[in-house]
Parts: C-alpha cells; structure tokens; sequence
C-alpha cells in the first residue's frame, strides 16, 4: 500500500475532517458522521480508507486523551471499514446505497457491544457484569443507529465527491 504524495495529504485532511465533525457534532450525543466518512472513504479508497481512519483515531486520542475510552477506537472503527469492504463494488449504486446504510446503521446498534469487552477486562466486570452495562447504554445505541442510518444519506455523495477528487490526480 505504498502511497503517493497526493494521498498522503488527502487521508491526513479526511482525518482532520472526521475529528472536527466528530467536534462539532459533541452537541448532539451519540451523533456524529465518523460511520459515513468511514463508509465512503472505503468505498472510494478500499485498504488504503485504513489511514484516514487511524489518523482520526490518533487524533482523538492525542486532542482528547488516551484514556480507557480509546482503547476500543483502535478497533471499533475497522470492524465498521471490514463490514463496508464485504460491500461488492460492482453492485449496482441503488443497492450498494441501501448496503451502506445497513452497515453504517448495525454499526451504531451494534457500538456499545463492541465496547464491552474492553471495558470488562479493564474494569473487572464479569461476564453479567458485561451485559448489564451494555444494557444500560442500549438506549444510547438506539440513538446511535438511528442517527447513522439518517446521517448515512450521505454516504453516497460522498463517495462521488472523494471519487472527483481522486480522479484530479
């Protein structure tokens, strides 16, 4: 994956830009962009989405802390960028949109599960001690799905933009 220049600069401003969206959107909990960005990026870039989205994941951790909370960023968002590689690229666009949006929404339901297991180890929590923190943030995921399957309308102008912009090379 060896990358030219160009990429170098544009996976470094796609980074930036999940982090300030991330920013921005602190307002609204549990509503943020990240799962369009990472989706798209995919999409656009395959492999290569994997340094925009480490880029971000650094960010947080350097601008925010690295605290027991960003443990699970170093896998949570490639487990969302594995799901939208199974993606086919050659789907037709109507139903690779409607993929997207799945993916991007069973992600944000899925969050808090993804987060356990970390959070267990780091905290002692055993094995029902895991499942009821994950239950109490069930409505907090509801949330989050609800809002990545709103917010992932955006996904596929998104991709045409990034794809203008790959193609200027």
């Amino acid at each position: 994956m060896r990358l030219q220049t160009k990429e170098i600069a544009v996976f470094g401003i796609l980074g930036a830009l999940m982090y300030v969206s991330k920013f921005i959107m602190e307002l609204f909990p549990n509503i943020h962009l990240i799962g369009v960005f990472v989706v798209a990026m995919t999409a656009v870039y395959r492999k290569k989405a994997l340094y925009s989205i480490y880029i971000y994941v650094f960010l947080c951790g350097l601008l925010i802390g690295f605290g027991a909370w960003w443990i699970p960023q170093l896998y949570i968002w490639t487990v969302l960028w594995g799901m939208a590689m199974l993606i086919p690229e050659k789907a037709p666009q109507k139903v690779k949109w409607i993929l997207s949006m799945i993916v991007c929404s069973l992600h944000g339901f899925t969050y808090g599960i993804l987060y356990a297991p970390v959070h267990a180890l780091l905290f002692g929590l055993d094995w029902n001690g895991m499942i009821a923190w994950i239950a109490a943030g069930a409505v907090w995921d509801m949330v989050h799905g609800v809002s990545n399957l709103l917010c992932s309308l955006l996904i596929v102008p998104l991709i045409n933009l990034l794809k203008r912009i790959d193609a200027r090379r």
